[in-house]
């Protein structure tokens, strides 16, 4: 079984489905692999638009392979630290692609598979699935930046509800609470991530990895550095052949043409 398929759409959208659905699709060992690798060729692929990671079957992710930890006595905390340092920065390679990624929750994001969803620019969930980061719960601190993303994402009240009670929420009550962008019947859940994905894909290229960029972790830091980056950013588009084809495809009211970033 290929536990990690990569869908290459003709409109620069790669699909990324985590499948182990008989395990939930759990981060096994051999996922973990296949990650690294398909993200590091995205990384690399002038042509991608957009990313759309979701997970085979009826849940998202149920997190980490905990299977190993039964044997936890055969290695010491140095190496454990390495060994986790490793897992959590291969599976959130996603958060360094230039391009806007695109979490579909279609069931369960438990643990890590949540953070993983949240490490995405945008969140989308089937009304009815479960969240939840049960770490303390198993005797484990929080990991994945698990400690980072849910503050950053739903702020500190949602973060300390969902990491020391344990709270489960379900897509419909995420949507208002922020921790996901938008909440969808399971149904079309997919649908409607696929439509999103087609059009962020349709954007200008340049302009749409630059806003990315002046997005990361939350905005800037205040009105000037706002502004001083967008003083240059902004002119950097403005001599670009994509502007000249935006205006060039509103005048003529048709689909813009862009070429690659």
């Amino acid at each position: 079984m290929d536990e990690l398929l990569v869908d290459r759409r003709a409109d620069g959208v790669a699909v990324l489905t985590l499948n182990r659905p008989d395990r939930r699709n759990a981060m096994t060992d051999g996922m973990t692999a296949r990650w690294r690798l398909a993200v590091a060729d995205l990384a690399a692929d002038r042509d991608l638009r957009c990313v759309v990671v979701t997970g085979a079957g009826n849940a998202f992710c149920s997190g980490g392979d905990l299977s190993w930890l039964a044997e936890r006595a055969t290695e010491g905390v140095p190496a454990l630290r390495e060994r986790m340092l490793g897992f959590y920065r291969t599976w959130l390679a996603i958060a360094d692609l230039e391009v806007p990624t695109i979490a579909a929750v279609n069931g369960a994001a438990v643990g890590a598979g949540l953070c993983l969803a949240l490490a995405c620019d945008l969140v989308y969930a089937a009304e009815e699935a479960k969240l939840l980061a049960p770490f303390t719960s198993l005797g484990l601190h929080p990991g994945m930046a698990a400690t980072y993303l849910l503050p950053r994402v739903a702020g500190v009240g949602v973060a300390r509800e969902m990491l020391l009670t344990g709270r489960t929420m379900t897509g419909a009550e995420a949507a208002p609470a922020g921790l996901v962008t938008r909440a969808f019947p399971r149904e079309s859940l997919m649908a409607e991530v696929m439509g999103i994905a087609s059009r962020t894909a349709a954007n200008a290229p340049v302009a749409t990895r630059l806003t990315k960029i002046a997005l990361a972790g939350g905005g800037h830091a205040d009105l000037d550095a706002a502004l001083r980056w967008e003083s240059l950013a902004q002119p950097v588009t403005m001599v670009s052949d994509d502007m000249l084809e935006g205006l060039a495809a509103q005048r003529e009211q048709r689909v813009p043409r862009f070429g690659n970033a």
